[in-house]
């Protein structure tokens, strides 16, 4: 082993507490070397905040001026949490608690019970979702699975902002709440539930903090124990505190002031859980002389992604626009990001799959790059997408498309509706197959109107309205489709959508992307009603959308890529518009206030169906919408020449492939890519290229085998020859 590579998996304890100050930036040590009295440091995105604090406790320990038993610190994640005690032991200062608000509260709450309770501590709940069903069944009201989520939120919601049953309703109309039920039975539910957890001797993870407050206000003597205990106080991430975590950090600290705070206000996409940056914003008023430090050099990304990074906060507004912090790339330069118009949303995906095959062929890893949208309901298209490019993914915070609980059980339903045909009672209105699934549905949380906020209710409709989307489409492609073709369809995409579990693209929405960063990452579906979103009504709200594409962009290391589709569906009306954010950003655009867009300036246009038009049936002349036909170049039911020899020898050929790879079949080429191929028996590989699935790098990789087996030739595996 060189020593190189023993010095990063081993690193060397610094030798001194001069030497833990070694390798920080002006401002880093500005950070680590404020030991005393209140600190507010203000940390962009990218900017080593983590690094910066754990030295600043590291040296603080080394100097002999902070006690590691003395110091908690604490952060939002378990995650990281964990990290920041490793990083404390690798510098010296193992000694040091690094814990969750919530895990710093328990452990307290442990100690102190006997003796300002007395016996033992309540058991805690793990899931409160089936005491609050019990509620509101004894409420007498019936809540589906993802109201029963979204109730469950709002409760949380009203504990952590300290908002007692009797108060919700007037809380929720003031904090302009998007809620799923009438605020008073939500009330009244809250209430009853707080009563079964009384009765029960069960406490829930919100209690933890509510019942430390509790103790610490009514109990001095123990205040004092753990202000003795814990005199210096780290906490990071602080533009998501809650204000029942303030209050308790309140009472951690008391008349004290050794105090240093980590956050950045253009960061905060969590007000929906009662996450503020009030109490960072305000720190200055609340402690008059507090060192401020700002870090401004990103260290993560090139200063092409900075540069619009600070764009997209140069035009925000409110007071959390009012701290935002103009960072300073310390990288070499890279490319522009890349702004990229679509005709429609497939046509989106594929052209978003296409280039992140170039770039793993360019030796970019696939863990390095991701693919951030706004809901989870938009990872579908990405999934069939990257399927059918043969690129491995993985979803992040979300199920899979078709194993999403929803999904699943519109399935069985519409599987149950085809099985019974005419004697079903809810399709004796329906006259086509958009509106028999339609029916179906509805029986499921399907509207014609979407519900209004956001959280599960909404989350569960947005996968059902692609269920509707899919049939209309489908219905389309084929006029005299029954709703028994229409189950096989789904249970075909369900299959052909099973990734393999390898290290893969990652898929994930904006909120579950906070705190991760990649090489690659694009940021898809970019237009008005998305980004914003719809429900985002306010002008809070709508800040709040602009910091998520913040918090979005500021995730990409090196390159960066924009894109968004005009319309839903190939052949529907161009009617959409991409999010105001990027005007007088993307090329082309005008800024916010002018007149006039220019023109496309260096926006791409997407090619792949925008400029050739409708895709047209070679055999009866009809506009084709599906995928699948589109790589056909014919309807499904129009006759095929196929020669069927040919494609079984296609099929032998791909499970072959597909075995040496380690890949499922799909990978090499889809069951439809094989079948044009059949159909087409291209001469060369001008002809194979221009058959819909064989891109530039499967006919680099695959051509030759393909065109010998078009030739009626053998082709020898790799397996055969060994």
């Amino acid at each position: 082993m060189t020593a190189a590579t023993h010095s990063s998996l081993f690193p060397q304890v610094p030798a001194s507490a001069d030497a833990v100050l070694e390798g920080l930036d002006p401002e880093q040590r500005e950070v680590a070397t404020a030991l005393h009295g209140p600190v507010c440091v203000l940390a962009g995105a990218g900017t080593g905040k983590t690094r910066a604090i754990t030295h600043r406790i590291a040296y603080g320990v080394r100097a002999g001026i902070l006690p590691p038993a003395s110091v908690l610190a604490v952060t939002f994640t378990n995650r990281a949490a964990g990290e920041m005690r490793g990083r404390l032991r690798q510098l010296g200062a193992g000694g040091v608690q690094a814990r969750t608000f919530h895990s710093a509260a328990l452990r307290q709450l442990q100690y102190f019970w006997p003796k300002a309770i007395g016996g033992e501590l309540p058991r805690l709940l793990e899931r409160k979702i089936q005491l609050v069903a019990e509620a509101a069944a004894r409420c007498r009201i019936r809540l589906d699975r993802n109201e029963l989520r979204d109730v469950t939120s709002e409760i949380e919601w009203a504990k952590v902002t300290q908002t007692v049953p009797a108060d919700y309703a007037a809380a929720a109309a003031k904090a302009l709440r998007d809620i799923p039920r009438d605020p008073s039975e939500i009330s009244q539910i809250y209430g009853l539930y707080e009563q079964l957890k009384r009765d029960r001797a069960v406490i829930d993870f919100e209690d933890v903090l509510l019942l430390t407050v509790g103790i610490l206000q009514d109990r001095h003597d123990i205040a004092d124990q753990i202000r003795r205990q814990y005199q210096h106080f780290v906490v990071d991430e602080y533009q998501d505190v809650s204000p029942l975590q303030q209050r308790l950090l309140d009472l951690w600290l008391g008349d004290r002031e050794s105090l240093c705070v980590v956050g950045d206000a253009s960061q905060t996409i969590y007000s929906f859980t009662g996450a503020t940056p009030d109490h960072l914003l305000n720190f200055r008023t609340r402690h008059p002389t507090a060192t401020v430090v700002k870090l401004v050099r990103d260290y993560r990304s090139t200063p092409q992604v900075v540069h619009l990074a600070n764009g997209l906060l140069s035009q925000a507004r409110g007071r959390a626009a009012e701290h935002r912090l103009e960072l300073i790339s310390q990288r070499d330069p890279g490319p522009e990001p890349g702004y990229t118009e679509y005709a429609d949303e497939p046509a989106e995906a594929e052209g978003t799959a296409h280039r992140i095959r170039d770039l793993i062929a360019a030796g970019v890893p696939a863990g390095e790059i991701a693919v951030l949208y706004r809901i989870n309901a938009q990872s579908e298209v990405y999934e069939q997408a990257l399927a059918d490019a043969g690129v491995p993914y993985q979803l992040r915070g979300a199920e899979r498309f078709f194993e999403r609980q929803e999904v699943r059980e519109a399935g069985i339903a519409l599987r149950g509706a085809a099985r019974a045909g005419g004697n079903d009672a809810l399709l004796d209105d329906a006259e086509d197959l958009p509106s028999q699934v339609r029916a179906v549905l509805s029986t499921k949380g399907w509207t014609s109107e979407p519900p209004a906020g956001s959280g599960a209710v909404r989350d569960r409709w947005e996968s059902l309205a692609a269920l509707v989307r899919l049939a209309e489409d489908f219905a389309r492609a084929k006029e005299d489709a029954t709703l028994a073709d229409l189950v096989a369809e789904l249970d075909e995409r369900a299959a052909a959508q099973h990734a393999p579990t390898v290290q893969g693209v990652t898929l994930a929405s904006l909120h579950a992307a906070k705190g991760l960063e990649w090489d690659a990452v694009f940021l898809v579906g970019l237009t008005e009603g998305m980004m914003p979103i719809t429900h985002a009504k306010t002008d809070e709200q709508v800040e709040e959308e602009r910091r998520l594409l913040y918090v979005g962009v500021t995730r990409a290391r090196l390159h960066l890529s924009l894109s968004w589709a005009l319309s839903r569906a190939p052949g529907g009306r161009a009617s959409r518009r991409p999010t105001r954010f990027l005007n007088g950003l993307r090329p082309g655009s005008a800024a916010p206030g002018s007149r006039g867009a220019g023109g496309a300036g260096g926006v791409e246009r997407g090619s792949r169906r925008k400029r050739r038009g409708p895709v047209l049936c070679r055999v009866c002349g009809k506009t084709l919408t599906d995928a699948g036909e589109m790589k056909l170049m014919r309807c499904e039911d129009c006759p095929s020449d196929m020669d069927e020899g040919l494609y079984e020898r296609l099929r032998e050929w791909r499970s072959d492939q597909a075995k040496q790879l380690g890949q499922p079949a799909y990978c090499v080429f889809t069951d439809k890519t094989l079948m044009a191929i059949a159909e087409a028996v291209p001469d060369d590989e001008g002809e194979l290229s221009m058959i819909a699935g064989v891109g530039a790098r499967k006919l680099d990789r695959f051509g030759a085998d393909v065109l010998a087996i078009c030739a009626g030739q053998d082709v020898e595996t790799e397996s055969e020859e060994s």
